[in-house]
């Protein structure tokens, strides 16, 4: 039962990664951690593999519709997949077990990540939550060094919880790019398939991989965003995204309740 609870679970994520490009990497560690029962470490290795492979299968997709900016895709994702890749192969594996040990309090390493995670939720349902300006201000500037600052932060944050960063990578895109949301939402899977497998390749020498889980789960979720890209133009987005924004928020609560209230 509860590995059909996972599965179901897998194709959800391929759904939101579908419709919106951004949003259902985001309940992939979760998944992992409290139906699965993975180690969060684990977990977001599995998640960046999952996650990349599913973004790289919809990124094609929509290649093909010529919705994906190349050029764009690799100036964003340079810095943030060399973040990951470093992030996962040499931070976290760096990070000790116990960050805080004192008589009363004791804080691990994972739960230290799953809150660090539930933090970036919350981020995350603000940003589907908040109400978007109805025009961009095409005005916009931003220096190319900030921009590389920026996406090797997000680079980071993406190595540490094992999330495409989807909501990190839209607004972005739209912003600084100057990408009409659709061009935003389809490029934004080929930027989070770079971050996802490359910063993947950095944990391959460090867990051991149970690919007999990975490759069935993974392709439940390509079968989701397969899915979800057929459904888009008959889904109301905003309406959506308001939808799992609430989700998201609740789930956050959720892990940090578990993993800091009830010690």
């Amino acid at each position: 039962m509860i590995e059909i609870l996972g599965y179901i679970g897998a194709l959800i994520i391929g759904l939101v990664l579908g419709l919106t490009g951004g949003g259902g990497s985001i309940l992939t560690v979760p998944i992992l951690v409290y139906i699965l029962s993975f180690s969060p470490i684990t977990a977001a290795a599995y998640s960046l593999f999952i996650v990349g492979t599913t973004s790289a299968f919809g990124a094609s997709v929509n290649y093909f519709k010529g919705l994906v900016d190349v050029k764009t895709g690799f100036v964003f994702a340079i810095p943030s997949f060399i973040a990951v890749f470093i992030t996962r192969k040499y931070i976290v594996q760096s990070i000790p077990n116990h960050i805080i040990q004192l008589d009363n309090l004791v804080i691990t390493k994972d739960a230290f990540l799953m809150g660090f995670f539930a933090i970036v939720m919350l981020f995350a349902a603000i940003s589907m939550l908040k109400k978007k300006k109805n025009e961009i201000d095409n005005t916009t500037q931003i220096k190319t060094s900030t921009l590389v600052i920026q996406n090797f932060i997000i680079g980071i944050i993406i190595g540490l919880i094992g999330a495409g960063g989807g909501f990190l990578i839209i607004p972005s895109l739209v912003l600084f790019a100057k990408l009409p949301m659709k061009r935003a939402v389809a490029t934004s899977l080929f930027i989070i398939s770079m971050n996802s497998l490359i910063g993947f390749l950095g944990d391959v020498q460090n867990i051991e991989i149970n690919w007999q889980f990975l490759l069935p789960f993974t392709l439940v979720t390509i079968l989701g965003i397969l899915i979800g890209i057929g459904l888009n133009k008959f889904i109301n987005e905003s309406q959506l995204k308001k939808g799992f924004g609430y989700f998201v928020l609740l789930m956050a609560l959720f892990i940090l309740s578990k993993e800091f209230l009830f010690m």
